[in-house]
């Protein structure tokens, strides 16, 4: 679906990047390499190249959204599995692209969805096409023999965040409270509110595409077409 839309410029967002409690950081630099090495892969190795300018001007942006973003406090150039995985299957049919990678924060919900306003303000400003992938999973607690458990917030999240994700009814996303997440041990709320800030102002198309508790960890997939012409995300 990502190569027949051939867009410019693939965004991630990861929460396994550099993560700061009151910053959003976004990965600084023209290019850098990873490997799944530490899950036993050594020779599947992803590269990617990052869209520098759109970086400036997400940057440029941030500042005038008041956002505390940007591309200092980098700890490691290697990209993170949670960029890694997605950009596997996406390099299987797609080998001309750019990225910029980007990880969340501790700060609110709010401010991820204003992250996301900003971000779609910046690639429409440079009039590039471009696509959004929120990675993160679901509930790491939905089974007693999974690897952190069970608790019974962990399958009710996910019910009722793929319910929001397949309807896209993305306001709801701000109306979860901190302490049900963390409960359910997710890891990719933040990732998604971010999608939805980019969304706000596009008619979408959404498709759920799979839900899985493989293992005790729960894995949603959900796609979103932009139908409005003007749209840039």
């Amino acid at each position: 679906m990502i190569a027949a839309l051939r867009p410019e410029t693939i965004i991630v967002i990861s929460p396994h990047q550099t993560m700061y409690a009151d910053y959003f950081h976004i990965s600084p630099g023209s290019s850098a390499q990873g490997d799944f090495a530490r899950f036993g892969a050594p020779q599947v190795r992803v590269r990617v190249d990052y869209d520098t300018q759109l970086v400036a001007r997400l940057c440029e942006g941030a500042q005038q959204w008041q956002l505390p973003a940007g591309t200092d406090g980098e700890r490691d150039s290697r990209p993170d599995h949670g960029t890694m995985v997605p950009l596997y299957f996406v390099n299987r049919y797609l080998d001309r692209y750019r990225i910029v990678r980007m990880g969340l924060s501790g700060l609110p919900l709010a401010e991820h969805y204003k992250l996301g306003q900003c971000l779609a303000e910046a690639v429409q400003a440079l009039d590039t096409k471009a696509v959004l992938i929120a990675s993160g999973d679901l509930s790491h607690r939905l089974k007693a023999d999974g690897p952190y458990g069970y608790r019974k917030e962990g399958p009710e999240y996910d019910r009722q965040v793929m319910d929001v994700m397949e309807k896209a009814d993305f306001v709801r996303l701000l109306h979860f409270s901190e302490d049900f997440c963390e409960k359910a041990g997710e890891c990719g709320h933040r990732s998604f509110t971010i999608l939805a800030g980019a969304l706000e102002k596009s008619k979408v198309h959404a498709q759920r595409l799979s839900y899985e508790g493989t293992f005790g960890v729960g894995y949603g997939i959900c796609a979103y077409t932009c139908t409005d012409p003007e749209s840039a995300v």
